[in-house]
């Protein structure tokens, strides 16, 4: 019976198999949190993003309101 391994197996072995355990479960852990952050700066983006278009949508529509004065001055400039 030289060739069998104990059933419970020797100390190093129960040690490993611990370590590869919570390896496994902090590897989990941390690809949760990466995929949370990841989400986080998503949706973060799309908020700028909507805001960013907003501004210059009203810009835009401000400036179409605007009369153009430069074109106004630089005609009278030129022509004296």
């Amino acid at each position: 019976m030289a060739g069998r391994k104990p059933a419970e197996g020797s100390p190093e072995s129960i040690a490993r198999a611990n370590r590869q355990r919570l390896a496994l479960e902090e590897g989990a852990r941390a690809m949760a949190d990466v995929q949370q952050q990841a989400i986080a700066v998503r949706k973060n983006m799309e908020r700028l993003r909507a805001l960013r278009e907003a501004k210059e949508a009203e810009e835009a529509t401000a400036q179409a309101a605007r009369p153009d004065i430069s074109n106004k001055k630089r005609k009278k400039v030129l022509s004296k």
